[in-house]
């Protein structure tokens, strides 16, 4: 057969090696959100909705502002953390003179006491001014910022109701929960704007029957197949056995995980996890594909210059995927692993013929 037909037909070729037979444990699975990459997007203060700049599915970076309210709440919180700071400012002022006409002698000690207690006052209004700012995630240092720009001249619009509402994670909106207009956190009102999940690392929930238990354990590794015509597969990881068995069904809680980036996995899809249990190493190794039975004996295909040449073996264990060659080969050795039902149908073309 010449390499031309051998592309042609796609005939995979590989080298026989050693490797490693598992004894694998299959049980059914839901595709989950993990939640440690689910995260809400509140309102925090009362306002009313003015933007939502996301829509569903769109992706959201950390920071990242999502939606604006317009809120009484905050321009009160602004208001008085500006008014603090200049009355700060002032006080400052009066405190410093009536401490430079004190240490002269010029001024009464009761006056310059009573400077430095207005200042101390007006300092203590300003820290807790500051800490309300915080406490709604804002930067005092903008709001400032913020401030002299817009008492320039030619500046008419104010974003003192302004409160920008931001992302904590990177992830996909998977829930858009208010409209433009919406009212938001007074009692009553919905407590989040939009959900946002991180969907490129995805839990996969397993109940594993009491029986089989003793032979899972965290750190395991476990194929998650999708069990549908497009044969989707992934490798996970066993992250978590639950301590508790359910009553009812007989079996505990165990979650694997599995890298989504390519966003193949959807939560809520059901699947197959085939967890290994059990390791053997073999000395011969080949793919299940790689064997054809001819004439009552397995057979490979062997690798020549001129074409294959088939090859007699004897097989001992296997796995789902791979099965170990006694003799009949030897590690090394290049055979066809792919599409070998092509070169069985040319074997018996050559025989009849």
């Amino acid at each position: 057969m010449q390499p031309e037909r051998i592309v042609a037909q796609e005939i995979e070729i590989a080298s026989v090696a050693k490797g490693t037979l598992a004894r694998m444990l299959t049980v059914p699975g839901t595709i989950t959100l993990d939640p440690g990459r689910v995260a809400r997007v509140p309102g925090r203060v009362e306002g009313t909705v003015t933007q939502m700049r996301k829509r569903l599915g769109d992706l959201v970076t950390p920071g990242e502002v999502v939606a604006v309210l317009d809120s009484r709440e905050v321009a009160d919180a602004k208001s008085e953390y500006l008014t603090a700071q200049v009355t700060v400012d002032l006080q400052r002022t009066s405190y410093e003179r009536q401490q430079i006409l004190w240490a002269k002698k010029s001024t009464a000690e009761l006056q310059y006491l009573q400077a430095r207690a207005t200042f101390q006052e007006a300092d203590l209004k300003l820290g807790l001014a500051r800490q309300k700012l915080v406490a709604l995630n804002l930067d005092p240092a903008q709001v400032v910022k913020a401030a002299k720009q817009e008492s320039a001249p030619n500046v008419g619009v104010s974003t003192l109701r302004e409160y920008e509402i931001r992302s904590l994670i990177n992830g996909r909106v998977i829930e858009r929960r208010v409209d433009v207009g919406t009212l938001v956190g007074r009692q009553g009102d919905p407590s989040d704007l939009y959900t946002v999940a991180d969907l490129t690392v995805v839990w996969v929930e397993l109940a594993v029957p009491t029986a089989d238990l003793e032979t899972i354990e965290e750190g395991q590794a476990a194929v998650i197949a999708s069990g549908t015509e497009s044969g989707k597969r992934g490798d996970g990881r066993i992250i978590f056995i639950s301590p508790l068995v359910d009553p009812n069904t007989r079996s505990a809680r165990v979650v694997a995980e599995i890298d989504n980036k390519t966003m193949i996995w959807r939560p809520g899809a059901v699947v197959t996890a085939s967890i290994v249990v059990e390791q053997e190493p073999v000395d011969v190794l080949v793919p299940r594909a790689a064997l054809q039975t001819v004439g009552g004996e397995r057979v490979v295909f062997v690798r020549t210059s001129g074409g294959f040449q088939k090859r007699i073996v004897t097989t001992g264990r296997s796995d789902d995927q791979y099965v170990e060659i006694t003799s009949g080969l030897s590690a090394g050795e290049q055979i066809a692993v792919k599409n070998t039902f092509l070169l069985k149908a040319e074997l018996g073309k050559g025989e009849n013929g």
